[in-house]
């Protein structure tokens, strides 16, 4: 069975894994991933061409030309390959989930790093129209369906990887390994830190040396009672992180974004700052002190379904967050996402929201150069101009579409993207398809700082 279904069905499945959405209770409604939920659908079938019609084989250098690209919707992005998931391992990848990238700072190539069913895809994206696979670090632990579920970061040149799978933990793994190599390969893990089991994010702030990791509810010895809130991990020496504390006062916590904060808000410049997406509201901490996190302020919003992730602005004047269950629910009647104004940290406002205009799932969120790059499921990878944020709005600039059977409001197509290259080049990830590497052409219409 595949992951298509009608909406209604979809509602009945994902409500019935994870409770009632609107009346959620703090900390009570995490997913319980038991098969009853976004996983209901998923086999362990590659299938050529994917659900989505996309062929099990390589493509690239395909411009965007009216619309499209080779069997692709798009605007203004071109395709320079596609990588199917047939090329990840011996017997090919069934799943995938997150990207991450790493640029190697000696030699400047770009790596796209691959959550996969199995473990992590490492893939060398410097040439763009033809990347390498350079093979799989295995999952820590593989039970069940939880490796539909991995979450990849970087940090001083080091990979840490999370997975839903039972007793998973943390894998670091040193990335300067990958230098020089040039065929494919299975790796090891360099280190593993333990302490909790299932870990549905991980985030990290890069400034500060900080990761944070989330959604951890079962085998939490690290941090007992903690049911999901931020297990708060020190990366001062990258190769052997440490738990520096936790945080629990808002129950599970499904995604969080950090950052050392330089907002309008003077009263926090320079402090640890994160935003959490916590199942119905939007929760915002101060980290600063990991073994005495401070509740800044808790913002639920009228059509909250499952508060699912965001990413602050680069001036962190704002936060820009996905629901995942608004559109199936019906809260909402397309594709939605909210504009909260961070001004004042302890007191956000919802001042806005931006649209597709479909009524695609979104998924995850990121920002670079005033351009917000969203991964939308069923429509892709989508653009905004955010130049416009201050008066509660964003405009969509650019888009590239790697499911293009439908647009319908259902779990496929891309999960998750990284823009942050200086290439210029964007990695995203379609579940059932493979890695897709595009070169937009798009910018922020908002005049240079």
């Amino acid at each position: 069975m595949r992951l298509r279904r009608s909406s209604a069905a979809a509602v009945a499945v994902i409500l019935g894994g994870l409770g009632a959405f609107g009346t959620t209770s703090t900390g009570n409604a995490h997913p319980q991933h038991d098969g009853s939920g976004k996983e209901a659908g998923f086999d362990t079938v590659i299938e050529d061409p994917s659900p989505a019609g996309v062929p099990m084989e390589r493509m690239s250098d395909l411009r965007c030309e009216d619309q499209m690209a080779g069997i692709f919707p798009c605007h203004k992005t071109d395709l320079k390959s596609f990588v199917p998931l047939t090329e990840f391992g011996e017997e090919g990848s069934i799943w995938a989930n997150d990207v991450w990238g790493w640029t190697d700072p000696e030699t400047g190539r770009e790596y796209a790093l691959v959550g996969l069913f199995e473990g992590t895809g490492f893939v060398d994206v410097t040439n763009p129209s033809d990347p390498t696979v350079l093979g799989v670090l295995p999952t820590h632990t593989q039970v069940g369906s939880g490796g539909i579920w991995r979450d990849i970061k970087v940090h001083a040149d080091h990979m840490y990887v999370v997975s839903e799978n039972a007793l998973h933990g943390m894998q670091v793994f040193d990335l300067t390994r990958l230098r020089g190599v040039t065929e494919p390969q299975e790796w090891t893990e360099d280190n593993w830190l333990g302490g909790f089991g299932q870990v549905h994010n991980l985030a990290v702030n890069e400034d500060s040396g900080t990761a944070y990791v989330v959604g951890a509810w079962r085998e939490t010895t690290a941090c007992p009672g903690v049911d999901g809130g931020p297990i708060i991990v020190d990366l001062a020496d990258p190769a052997n992180p440490v738990v520096a504390g936790c945080y629990g006062g808002d129950g599970y916590t499904h995604d969080v974004h950090c950052v050392t904060y330089h907002g309008p808000d003077a009263d926090y410049t320079g402090r640890e700052i994160c935003s959490a997406s916590n199942e119905d509201t939007v929760t915002v901490l101060d980290a600063t002190d990991p073994t005495d996190v401070q509740m800044l302020a808790r913002v639920p919003y009228e059509t909250a379904s499952y508060t699912h992730q965001g990413w602050f602005t680069e001036d962190h004047a704002y936060f820009l967050m996905g629901d995942e269950i608004d559109e199936l629910a019906g809260t909402v009647d397309e594709t939605t996402t909210y504009i909260f104004d961070m001004t004042d940290l302890d007191d956000p406002q919802l001042i806005g929201t931006g649209s597709t205009g479909l009524d695609s799932i979104d998924h995850n969120i990121f920002i670079k150069d005033g351009v917000s790059y969203q991964s939308n499921y069923t429509t892709g990878l989508r653009m905004f101009d955010t130049w416009k944020l201050d008066q509660g709005r964003m405009r969509e600039i650019g888009w590239f579409d790697g499911y293009p059977l439908d647009d319908d409001t259902y779990f496929a197509g891309s999960w998750s993207n990284y823009p942050f290259f200086e290439s210029g080049n964007v990695v995203f990830t379609g579940t059932e398809e493979g890695l897709f590497v595009v070169r937009p052409r798009v910018k922020s219409a908002a005049p240079p700082q």
